[in-house]
């Protein structure tokens, strides 16, 4: 009893420190991805052959990058990117540090998510609405996405297990999260409580972002 009282009270406030690292870098490193990687993912569709904004040049352009990003690891992309993230955020090291590479990372990877969600939309269902003189934009917003949602949910929780573990990797430069404390305390130090505790709650994270897309996913399903 004692010896649990003691590794609690030694460990605990370090994971309670590393959980909320883990979850601010996840949080705002998935906030720009959002942004960048709907945006494009959007644009990929659109710009396709045959769709709505047809342009071989943006599209091309558009797939070839994110393609080219995607290929790369995130481990090494975390690397090779350094001089562009301190010239970014002006350090390379701690939550702030990482949220670039991050954010570089899975805003690709969000893009393919939802350019497949979109690309699951009945090409009928959009030229019913565009026959009937809806505009383009509106078919965008209120067609594209709307029948896209559970797709997209679904697409978003993948990509939110993908960013966690990719937190996980940024604690080999010092960005804190759950990979520091187990990489630091659990391998370096063989404290294997720590690595085994750091283990089970990714794994409880993990298992609850995912419960909640799938209960969110299934809803709109329902609901539509």
């Amino acid at each position: 009893m004692s010896n649990l009282m003691g590794f609690t009270d030694k460990w605990l406030p370090l994971i309670y420190k590393a959980l909320v690292e883990t979850f601010q870098m996840t949080t705002i490193s998935l906030f720009f991805a959002l942004i960048f990687g709907v945006s494009i993912g959007i644009v990929l569709v659109i710009t396709r052959p045959g769709y709505m904004f047809e342009n071989k040049w943006i599209y091309g352009l558009l797939n070839v990058i994110v393609n080219i990003i995607r290929s790369i690891p995130f481990i090494i992309l975390l690397f090779f990117i350094l001089p562009f993230t301190k010239l970014v955020a002006g350090t390379i090291i701690g939550v702030r540090g990482v949220i670039v590479p991050l954010v570089i990372y899975a805003a690709p990877y969000i893009a393919r998510l939802i350019e497949s969600a979109l690309l699951e939309v009945s090409p009928g269902v959009v030229e019913a609405y565009t026959a009937i003189g809806i505009k383009r934009r509106s078919i965008i917003w209120n067609v594209l996405l709307r029948e896209a949602r559970p797709s997209i949910i679904l697409g978003l929780t993948i990509a939110t297990v993908s960013l966690i573990g990719a937190t996980a990797m940024a604690g080999l430069v010092g960005a804190g999260g759950l990979g520091d404390l187990a990489y630091r305390y659990g391998h370096i130090q063989y404290e294997i409580d720590v690595m085994y505790l750091t283990v089970f709650v990714l794994i409880i994270i993990v298992q609850g972002v995912q419960m909640i897309g799938n209960y969110f996913s299934a809803k709109m399903k329902r609901d539509e």
